[in-house]
């Protein structure tokens, strides 16, 4: 079955692995994940090829680590061995091949840096530590793949400004928004909108100048809670000047949000619950 975007002017894009909006024209951003260790490289080709046929860019991020759990290292031997030069090859890798692709690449390192779940090894690290890599893995990348767009892409809390690597490393803001209706009514005494989690996260990624993007989109509730979301991210507001595009995350999560809240479905053919 085939889904369509929300309705609304801003450019869209989907992290979409099952295929769902692979026929929608409005799709124009095509977002892939994939880990620096034992990533398979000629499937980067593969998506060059997808998003050509459907005149989409290409948002890819980068996850420096293996998507093998039990194979993972500690957040202590990723900054040692960074540090060390010893990923140098993982990232040169990588963007050798992003050098050669025909759409256009925009390349999203080490994401959601200021997030203090423990969900990823390179989050919560002292802001210098984690500047000093991400700039050290860009100016990497750089080398061979010269005309990538980069975006840093903190998850927008409070403490992002500590991580900005400068304006020289971010030619984008991308930001993480998501709304579960268990967790608002739970944590906030009633549902949120988009708007009331977007706009502060927003603010705090304006003040430096740069365009913004929500690289990270998925809503999840009741039909109208889901209506509610659906009839407002890709609106074109005043209060937003910058925000240049919302990108989806069609996708099952990955790891369980806190206090038993579970693992959100953002899938669109099963956001809506009963």
């Amino acid at each position: 079955m085939a889904f369509a975007a929300p309705p609304g002017e801003l450019p869209f894009g989907v992290y979409d692995p099952d295929g769902d909006f692979a026929s929608d024209g409005e799709v124009v951003i095509e977002h892939l994940f994939l880990p620096w260790e034992d990533v398979f490289l000629e499937s980067l080709y593969d998506a060059d090829g997808y998003a050509q046929e459907r005149n989409r860019a290409l948002l890819v991020t980068v996850e420096p680590w293996t998507w093998s759990r039990s194979e993972r290292n500690t957040a202590q031997y990723l900054r040692r061995g960074i540090e060390r030069g010893e990923y140098d090859g993982n990232m040169t890798a990588i963007c050798d091949v992003l050098g050669t692709l025909k759409s256009p690449v925009t390349l999203r390192f080490a994401h959601e840096m200021d997030d203090h779940s423990g969900q990823f090894i390179w989050a919560g690290w002292d802001p210098d530590i984690y500047i000093t890599a991400y700039k050290h893995m860009v100016d990497l990348c750089k080398v061979s793949a010269p005309k990538i767009t980069v975006m840093w892409s903190p998850l927008g809390d409070e403490d992002m400004a500590k991580y900005y690597p400068g304006d020289d490393y971010a030619d984008l803001i991308g930001l993480t928004v998501f709304g579960l209706q268990a967790w608002d009514q739970a944590k906030h005494g009633g549902d949120r909108s988009f708007d009331d989690v977007f706009a502060p996260r927003y603010e705090r990624a304006a003040a430096f100048g740069k365009p913004v993007v929500v690289a990270e989109l998925g809503y999840v509730g009741q039909v109208d809670y889901v209506k509610l979301w659906e009839n407002s991210v890709r609106q074109v507001k005043e209060a937003y000047p910058q925000l240049v595009g919302v990108i989806y995350f069609n996708q099952h999560e990955v790891y369980p949000w806190p206090e038993g809240f579970g693992a959100p479905d953002w899938r669109v053919k099963n956001q809506i619950l009963d």
